[in-house]
C-alpha cells in the first residue's frame, strides 16, 4: 500500500489535533503559512485556522512588476481585516523584503533561456517554489514554529508533488543536522486544491471582492500568458 495522497496526510494530522483539542491545556500548534496572495490564502485560512495558530509569511520577490506585488499584498491585508475566520483566529501577517534580483539569482532563469518559455509546473517553477519555501522555512525554524506549509498547492497550475517534496526535504535536512530531534519545525503536507478547495477560493474571492490575477506572478508567466492569448 502506497503513501497517502497529500490532502489525506493533512486530514490525518488534523484528526490528531482534534483529539488534542479535547484536553483542557490544549494549545494550538503554531503554523507559518507562506502565501502569495489573498485569493490563495482565503480557503486555506477557512479550512485550517481552527486547528493552527497561523502566521502568514509573504515572501514573493518573483512577482512582476512591483505594482502587482504591492497590489497582491494589500489585497491580502484587506482580506485579513474582513474575513471572520481570520479575525476570530487572530491570523497574523509577516512581510519579508521585495527584491526581484533574489528571484533571478535563485532560479538562474536569465542564463537558461529555455526556462523562460516553459509552461507552468516546469523547472523554472520548481526553483521558484523552492527558494521561497526555503526562506519561509528558515524563518519558521528561527522563530520556533511547530509547522510550516504554503498556499501554493491550491492552484491547479502548480505541481503539488514538487511542492510537497521540497517541503519534506527541508524538514529532513533540518532534522539531520539537529542535535535535539524533538523540537524542530515540521512540514505540513497539503494539496489545498482538493475537495473543492480551489473552487471555494474563487467563491471567497468573489464574495470579498478580491483581485484575482490572470498570471502566476513572474515576468515570464506574464509574457507566456500574453502569447497564449
Amino acid at each position: 500500500m502506497g503513501e497517502l495522497p497529500f490532502h489525506k496526510q493533512l486530514e490525518k494530522i488534523i484528526e490528531k489535533i482534534e483529539e488534542q483539542q479535547k484536553s483542557p491545556d490544549f494549545r494550538k500548534p503554531a503554523l507559518l503559512l507562506h502565501a502569495c496572495c489573498g485569493p490563495c490564502s482565503s480557503y486555506v485560512i477557512e479550512y485550517i485556522s481552527r486547528y493552527f495558530d497561523i502566521t502568514i509569511y509573504y515572501y514573493n520577490p518573483n512577482i512582476h512588476p512591483a505594482e502587482e506585488y504591492y497590489r497582491r499584498l494589500n489585497e491580502l491585508k484587506k482580506f485579513l481585516t474582513q474575513f471572520p475566520d481570520a479575525k476570530s483566529n487572530c491570523v497574523k501577517l509577516v512581510e519579508d523584503s521585495y527584491n526581484p534580483e533574489e528571484y533571478f539569482e535563485a532560479t538562474n532563469v536569465e542564463n537558461e533561456p529555455e526556462l523562460q518559455t516553459e509552461p507552468e509546473k516546469g523547472e523554472r517553477c520548481r526553483r521558484c517554489y523552492e527558494f521561497r519555501m526555503k526562506r519561509a522555512y528558515e524563518y519558521a525554524c528561527k522563530n520556533n514554529f511547530d509547522w510550516f506549509t504554503t498556499t501554493l498547492s491550491i492552484s491547479p497550475h502548480k505541481d503539488s508533488n514538487k511542492i510537497n517534496v521540497i517541503g519534506k526535504c527541508l524538514e529532513t535536512e533540518k532534522n539531520d543536522v539537529m542535535e535535539d530531534k524533538v523540537a524542530f519545525t515540521k512540514f505540513l503536507p497539503s494539496d489545498f486544491k482538493k475537495k473543492g478547495g480551489f473552487l471555494r477560493s474563487t467563491q471567497l474571492s468573489d464574495e470579498y471582492g478580491l483581485w484575482r490575477q490572470d498570471y502566476c506572478g513572474c515576468v515570464y508567466s506574464k509574457q507566456n500568458m500574453k502569447k497564449n492569448q
